[in-house]
């Protein structure tokens, strides 16, 4: 069972502005990417997309387990996250911005080793686990059943579009680069753009329980 045209608009809207969204992954590949090379950048940001698929199995196994246990557990999780969410939103909304990207003094590394860099850096992280757990159940019809497999897709795109987003930064790493530096404000409007998604994806849930 696929995921409804509902569900991926929805899903890829957020996920896109997400990742967009100065951080610490992206700004990374925008420095690897001006201070090594476009391939080099490119590289780096497949290995950090492509952790998400540890948090995409971590998120799936978790929201299974739950179902299993327990659909108000389910709820509660959800109820949780949507929480967090909001926490996250007025946190992004809060933000002065000031995001820049400094390519220097970067060691010389090996595409392999720039590769693993990005994926064991984006798979050990704390934070983003907490926020795939957070994040994906909130896109979840657990009227349509299945809600482990609805999860793993759920995962499976993000992680795809990741791919997109971090290869592109990656390869026009220099252009973004520079315009960052010189548009301190950029980040701080994407931060209130995210942030009023994840405020946004919290009440829904919150209300609607």
């Amino acid at each position: 069972m696929l995921i409804t045209p509902e569900q991926l608009i929805g899903f890829l809207s957020a996920a896109l502005l997400i990742t967009i969204s100065p951080g610490p992954d992206n700004l990374m590949v925008l420095s690897v990417g001006m201070s090594r090379g476009r391939r080099q950048g490119m590289v780096f940001g497949l290995g950090c997309a492509l952790g998400c698929l540890s948090h995409t199995l971590l998120a799936t196994l978790g929201v299974s387990a739950l179902i299993k246990a327990s659909p108000l557990a389910f709820g509660a999780l959800k109820l949780l996250g949507g929480a967090y969410l909001i926490w996250l939103g007025i946190g992004a909304l809060r933000s002065r911005g000031g995001a820049r990207v400094d390519g220097a003094g970067l060691p010389d590394e090996s595409l392999g080793k720039l590769f693993a860099k990005g994926l064991f850096a984006n798979a050990i992280n704390p934070k983003v686990v907490l926020f795939f757990l957070s994040f994906l159940p909130q896109f979840v019809l657990a009227e349509r059943g299945d809600v482990s497999w609805q999860t793993a897709q759920l995962g499976l795109l993000f992680t795809m579009q990741g791919v997109l987003i971090f290869g592109l930064l990656g390869y026009f790493s220099g252009a973004v680069g520079s315009w960052i530096n010189r548009q301190p404000a950029a980040g701080m409007w994407m931060d209130r753009l995210a942030g009023l998604i994840f405020v946004g994806l919290g009440l829904k849930l919150l209300i609607t329980h």
